[in-house]
């Protein structure tokens, strides 16, 4: 996982699954063949809870967070007022809808095999026919993260349905440079023609036939070579950025004929805009350009024939120290600095992203810092084509700030990140990682801004001009990009509690409104949940720590609704451990055992004052604890099976063979049932299914039909059945899907569907042990989903 949400980042790693996922998904379809392949559906939202119902008779919503995740950008249709999407790195492409105010999914269809597809790099909408509309997608350009190839996703109902098309080469959703662009425009005067920047060296492409095709356009002379890092030859830093922004030049073209006048950004910070004026024929490079930065924004000003463009010294979006904002006057070719802050400043430390003109008022334009994590991001503000400038925020001689703006975080309060900072800097933050940032075409006084967390927007923006207060609040209801870690529903108290990768996780009293994150200590991830089956309250997390926590891990008494923080750590911790299955509590809540990453496995019998390590077992085990004796630990690594029948203080392997010893493995015991035990996982290729032991772990039986399995949980038995239903994330009859048997394995139901497959969902899964039929699972990147049979509220019993 990587911090892409929390300011300030702990690393500028990507993310999502990165290197495991190549194990959960080994089945993954690398392909690189062109063409239309028909698509089920998507989810659209129907209800003030974004549901959606599944033809496995299941409706299907989120445990409300609230954002979560990078917005990277936002993209309003040029024609039509209110029509808007969104694009987030990992969590796919969003609509919104002018009726409720709320963000409409419209990738849930995207399958295990393409879980890359989530990964959205680029977003185009139609202006001559809104009904259409494009997504370039594909997270990684590693095979070994992402062996799926990237393709564009194209829809003639606004993403109601969708078709693919395979490209030969991948995309960066969730890569540097993710906030640029945007790469893939629709030609405003012939909407048959797409042009999309490519990044690794692969160039400029071109569609003639509304997406369905691709070709390079071999004129174009500049794949770009701005690479982050070139020693990182192997990683998510090491990849040419390349070609990053089209726009056409409206003025120049009527409609049924192709725009003749576009300009293209690339990642060369000696050549960073060419123009065609013959439709793409032949290009040249724009005279008198600045050098030394590359563009992460350019817009033009149709009316009055300015382009403006936006730079920075580095990718983004995480860095940025030095850039400008630039007028080009394409009618006589002459360049104009207009920064707010220039580089040659000692001020500027930063570079510049998020610049959107007022189409309304084009004299009108806004830009944000790329980056500023201190104190806050800045928006500038001008409303003279950049001759002059005014700001968010100022800061005066005593270090005061005062603001042109106020925040309303009610909907999303966990947007503090439990902080209490020293001025200058406040919480909430107005942002960090703002490249998304767009004045609504049709209204003035409209704007919507992506953070590394989540929408924020404002109906009254021009009363900055007068010198009033800009309402800023949360725009996000209905857009959910977290990865999911962990899941458990205890039999008591909340139903849900939640580990989430980037914003810490929370306890889901009420699974339809946002709360605060965990706290006392705050984690930026959680990494694994466990409760004590006979003593519910009690319930134990661990995690990777804020700057301002040391310990990563947390007990709690009361259900989850306070914490206190452990004593101390087993001697030589470097990472909380594997997700889902680093911590175990026992069914009487007395004893822990914790599997760190760097540290011996250990086992605490006074909340986490102190620890010992266990005997027998080696390091980096999953662990779990039998939900009945409170007595009996168990742990798995490569293969081998483990039991402890003293509280954790010695393990011994069990006879049992036949389990998987590679790939992603998730194991539960069954609550109610002394010594039964489900394990699945493995590795296409290899051994890869679902087990389950009723012997304590000395053996394991495969169950038939089951040939990937790839997690499990429990829920409240189906009416007159005494053993809980089961759940899984898995392949069954050569189906992938969520399940469910209320027969012990016996028979299985798929109760999702092809319209709500939500990419992989291998990490965390587990019924409700107070509602029959309600299930919960994670996602990579589209948050917490809870399904149950359509109809009635179940009940609760």
């Amino acid at each position: 996982m990587a911090s892409s949400a929390l300011p300030p980042p702990s690393s500028p790693a990507p993310r999502g699954p990165g290197r495991r996922a190549v194990l959960r998904s080994a089945t993954a379809i690398a392909a690189a063949a062109a063409g239309g392949v028909s698509l089920a559906p998507t989810a659209t939202a129907r209800s003030t809870n974004a549901s959606a119902r599944s033809s496995g008779g299941y409706v299907f919503r989120n445990a409300e967070i609230v954002g979560g995740g990078f917005v990277t950008g936002i993209v309003f249709n040029q024609r039509e007022p209110g029509l808007v999407y969104a694009r987030t790195d990992i969590g796919g492409a969003y609509r919104l809808d002018r009726r409720t105010r709320r963000w409409v999914p419209l990738l849930d269809w995207v399958d295990w095999d393409h879980y890359g597809h989530t990964g959205v790099i680029s977003v185009a909408t139609d202006e001559l026919d809104p009904d259409r509309v494009y997504a370039a997608v594909g997270t990684y350009p590693m095979p070994d993260w992402d062996p799926t190839m990237a393709a564009i996703v194209r829809s003639t109902d606004r993403g109601r349905t969708w078709r693919r098309t395979m490209l030969p080469f991948r995309l960066g959703g969730n890569m540097p440079g993710r906030g640029i662009g945007e790469r893939l425009a629709v030609d405003p005067h012939r909407n048959s023609v797409l042009y999309l920047g490519v990044r690794g060296g692969h160039g400029l492409w071109r569609s003639v036939d509304y997406g369905e095709t691709w070709a390079r356009v071999e004129s174009f002379p500049n794949a770009g070579n701005f690479v982050p890092d070139p020693e990182d030859t192997n990683g998510p830093n090491g990849d040419n950025l390349g070609v990053l922004q089209v726009l056409f030049d409206k003025r120049d073209g009527r409609r049924g004929r192709a725009t003749r006048t576009l300009y293209v950004t690339v990642a060369d910070t000696e050549n960073i805009l060419y123009r065609s004026t013959d439709a793409g024929r032949t290009w040249e490079r724009v005279p008198g350009q600045p050098t030394g930065y590359i563009p992460h924004k350019a817009v033009l000003d149709h009316e009055n024939g300015y382009l403006y463009l936006a730079t920075s010294n580095t990718a983004g979006p995480y860095d940025g120290s030095k850039g400008d904002v630039w007028k080009l006057d394409t009618a006589t070719d002459t360049w104009t600095c207009v920064s707010p802050v220039p580089s040659t400043s000692s001020e500027c430390q930063w570079g510049y992203s998020g610049l959107s003109v007022d189409r309304q008022n084009p004299d009108t334009l806004m830009v944000a810092t790329q980056i500023l994590w201190y104190p806050d991001v800045i928006f500038f503000r001008s409303t003279d084509g950049g001759a002059s400038w005014s700001r968010a925020w100022e800061l005066d001689a005593n270090n005061e700030r005062t603001f042109r703006y106020t925040m309303d975080i009610s909907d999303s309060p966990w947007l503090t990140w439990n902080g209490n900072p020293t001025p200058p800097e406040f919480t909430p933050k107005l942002g960090w990682m703002t490249e998304a940032l767009e004045i609504d075409p049709f209204s003035s006084d409209h704007f919507l801004y992506g953070t590394g967390a989540t929408i924020h927007g404002s109906d009254n923006l021009t009363d900055w001009d007068s010198g009033g207060t800009v309402r800023i609040d949360v725009r996000a209801q209905g857009l959910e990009e977290t990865a999911v870690l962990s899941l458990i529903s205890p039999p008591a108290g909340a139903h849900l509690l939640s580990g989430l990768g980037d914003v810490g996780g929370f306890r889901h009293a009420d699974l339809t409104r946002a709360t605060r994150m965990y706290d006392t200590p705050t984690f930026s991830t959680t990494v694994a949940l466990d409760y004590a089956e006979n003593a519910p309250h009690t319930i134990v997390r661990v995690g990777h720590p804020t700057a301002a926590w040391a310990q990563h891990f947390a007990i709690s008494t009361d259900g989850g609704a306070t914490w206190t923080p452990s004593g101390s750590e087993p001697a030589g911790l470097t990472d909380p451990g594997v997700a889902d299955t680093a911590v175990a509590i026992a069914a009487d809540g007395g004893r822990v055992v914790w599997a760190p990453a760097g540290a011996p496995v250990s086992w605490s019998a006074d909340a986490g004052q102190t620890w010992t390590a266990c005997q027998g077992v080696p390091s980096g085990a999953l662990v779990r604890a039998d939900r009945v004796n409170p007595g009996v630990f168990y742990a798995y690594q490569a293969g081998t099976f483990y039991r402890s029948t003293d509280g954790g203080e010695h393990f011994s392997a069990t006879p049992a063979t036949g389990l998987p010893a590679e790939g992603n493995v998730r194991f539960k015991p069954v609550p109610g049932h002394e010594g039964d035990i489900w394990l699945g996982g493995g590795e296409a290729g290899g051994v890869y299914g679902l087990w389950r032991s009723t012997d304590a772990g000395a053996s394991f039986t495969r169950l038939p039909g089951v040939e990937e399995g790839d997690n499990v949980g429990f829920g409240r038995p189906a009416p007159g059945r005494s053993y809980p239903a089961v759940y899984t994330s898995s392949r069954i009859g050569g189906v992938r899907g969520v399940f469910r048997s209320d027969d012990a394995g016996r028979t299985w139901s798929r109760i999702n569907d092809d319209q709500h497959q939500y990419a992989w969902t291998g990490n965390t899964i587990t019924g409700d042990p107070r509602v029959h039929g309600r299930v919960y699972f994670g996602t990579n990147g589209r948050g917490v989903i809870y399904g149950e049979p359509a109809g009635p509220t179940p009940s609760e019993y």
